[in-house]
């Protein structure tokens, strides 16, 4: 049985403060971020999607809004595919003027592998495993979509490709908007595929995300 799971990055956030905003709440999609989500809506309106989750972060609630208004569903969330966890939430990391500029942020800098400065990698792959186990189950023979952020998103993708999770973020294929899309035969991924649907707005959007 042939199920696609849909691994869709929030869109763009109104952060005027340009701060890693992680899990704080009242981060909100900005008006570039509706704009975004609803082409996401465009690409998946003739999709079978018959499940539609998201994280329980307010942008993710909002990127999923017109997907399920489209198919007539209810949104779901899932805790196990929120944004990761970091110990610098709420403060700038830009290069330059942030708070890694700061020695005593430092010591949460030691160990890229793990990370030191945030949830481990392993942990974030394991909890959207289990968020696409149960998006597919509930699926099945149809499409999920699922609403999440780009690390978590791209760990998922590792994950499932076998792949090691230790990356340069600057290289993660994560853009805003954008859909990882997990096909599966039974419980076997057979498939990845990667699109932009906003490919066109991404030079719009804030440099600075949360993410």
């Amino acid at each position: 049985m042939r199920t696609t799971v849909h691994l869709l990055r929030h869109g763009e956030v109104h952060n005027p403060d340009k701060i890693l905003y992680g899990r704080l709440a009242g981060f909100r999609l900005s008006e570039l971020g509706h704009e975004m989500a609803q082409r996401a809506a465009d690409a998946l309106a003739h999709r079978d999607i018959t499940v539609v989750t998201a994280s329980p972060l307010e942008r993710a609630q909002q990127t999923a809004m017109p997907i399920a208004a489209a198919h007539g569903l209810t949104i779901g969330t899932d805790d196990d595919v929120i944004e990761a966890d970091n110990v610098f939430e709420g403060q700038r990391v830009s290069v330059g003027d942030g708070v890694l500029r700061q020695p005593k942020a430092w010591r949460h800098l030691y160990n890229p592998m793990k990370p030191s400065w945030g949830e481990p990698y392993v942990v974030v792959a394991n909890r959207m495993r289990q968020g696409v186990a149960r998006a597919r189950d509930s699926a099945r023979g149809h499409e999920a979509v699922i609403v999440s952020h780009q690390l978590p998103i791209w760990i998922s993708r590792l994950d499932f490709e076998g792949r090691r999770f230790p990356h340069d973020p600057r290289k993660r294929q994560c853009s805003l908007a954008s859909l990882t899309s997990l096909t599966f035969d039974d419980d076997v991924l057979v498939a990845v595929l990667y699109t932009e649907p906003s490919a066109d707005l991404l030079a719009k959007a804030s440099k600075v995300s949360g993410a």
